[in-house]
């Protein structure tokens, strides 16, 4: 492994948590394994592990983006992912907020939809 790759796995594994890591490595195959050491190093061992903003705000940037790019379904991971990196429910929603003033109402909502549900299913009282 590259420093990159390793210091990708660590924050990848602080951020997502080690069952979502270890299920995603437990399905990597040859055909994917190029693709998953690109995010491993190029998302979480650049982008998340720079610590010029907290991990909190980068769930927040991410959220905001995801729901203002139509891309619903890492919604859910990301959701699951606040528990670690410490953005709370009212920033979720702060930032699907956000996301209907400068993206449009439908986003947001499919994706409040979403961050509802998921919480529901993580036992959080919203």
């Amino acid at each position: 492994m590259t420093e990159r790759q390793t210091q990708g796995m660590a924050t990848r594994r602080k951020v997502l948590g080690d069952a979502h890591v270890d299920r995603a490595e437990a399905n990597k195959s040859a055909f994917d394994a190029p693709f998953q050491q690109m995010i491993t190093e190029g998302a979480w061992g650049t982008v998340w592990a720079d610590d010029a903003i907290s991990h909190r705000e980068r769930s927040m940037l991410t959220l905001s983006l995801l729901a203002a790019m139509g891309n619903f379904e890492e919604i859910p991971m990301h959701i699951r992912a606040t528990a670690n990196t410490g953005a709370s429910p009212q920033d979720v929603l702060q930032a699907f907020m956000h996301v209907a003033v400068y993206a449009g109402v439908p986003k947001a909502n499919h994706a409040i939809k979403l961050a509802k549900q998921t919480y529901a299913e993580m036992g959080v009282d919203l």
